[in-house]
C-alpha cells in the first residue's frame, strides 16, 4: 500500500526523495531530518512509520535502507538554534539541508507534512507521509535512528537525565530528573520544561 504514490511518480521521475524528521517533541537534543532516494520499484514490507516499529527493528531497516538507497544525507539543528528560530522553522531548516546534501538531487521530493520555500524542485507535502510513501517511511527511520544515536550519545554526557532510555521526550521520568538536577546544556529552553 505505501509504494502506491512511489511506483505512480517513478513512472516519470527516477530520483524521488522522501524526507522526514524525528525530533520534533523532545525537551533536548536536536532535530534530525533525513532525505533518501530509494531505487526505483524499491519495497520492503517491513518498511513502515518509525513510530510504529521497536528501536531493534529500526536498527535493522536503517542498515538494509542505508546499502540499498541511491543517495541519503541527514540535516541536523541543535538546540540552541531550535531555541532561536523555533521548532518549526529549525526542523524545515533541517529538511531543506537533508535534500540539498543528496547526489544526485533530486527531480522530486515527498516531504511530511511541511511545505518548504527553500527548495527548487518539484515537491509534495503529504500529511501522514509516512504512511503514505514508503520513501518517506523510510526517512522516517533513517531520521529516528540517527537522532536516537545522538541522544544515547548525550547520555554517555549528561547520564543523570537518562536520554538513553526516553531520546529527550517528556516522560514522566525526564520530567522528573529536570525537577530534581534542573536543565542541562542540551535543554531547549524555548520549551516548557516542567
Amino acid at each position: 500500500m505505501k509504494a502506491l504514490l512511489d511506483k505512480k511518480l517513478w513512472k516519470k521521475n527516477s530520483l524521488i526523495a522522501g524526507v522526514d524528521e524525528a525530533g520534533r517533541g523532545p525537551l533536548a537534543g536536536p532535530v534530525v531530518a533525513a532525505a533518501v532516494i530509494l531505487p526505483r520499484h524499491f519495497y520492503h514490507p517491513e518498511i513502515d512509520d518509525s513510530k510504529k516499529l521497536s528501536g531493534r527493528k529500526r536498527s535493522v531497516l536503517y542498515e538494509h535502507i542505508t546499502k540499498n538507497a541511491v543517495a541519503y544525507a541527514f540535516g541536523i539543528i541543535d538546540h540552541t538554534e531550535i531555541d532561536d528560530i523555533n521548532i518549526l522553522n529549525a526542523t524545515k531548516n533541517a529538511m531543506t539541508s537533508a535534500i540539498t546534501g543528496l547526489h544526485p538531487p533530486p527531480e522530486i521530493v515527498l516531504i511530511d507534512a511541511v511545505s518548504l520555500n527553500t527548495i527548487t524542485c518539484k515537491q509534495i507535502a503529504l500529511i501522514k507521509g509516512d504512511t503514505l510513501s514508503i520513501s518517506i517511511a523510510a526517512a522516517s527511520i533513517l531520521a529516528k535512528v540517527a537522532r536516537d544515536r545522538i541522544m544515547v550519545q548525550y547520555h554517555a554526557q549528561y547520564p543523570a537525565y537518562g536520554f538513553d532510555r526516553h531520546k529527550g521526550y517528556p516522560t514522566k521520568y525526564h520530567r522528573e530528573q529536570l525537577k530534581t538536577h534542573g536543565p542541562c546544556a542540551i535543554h531547549r529552553r524555548s520549551f516548557r520544561l516542567t
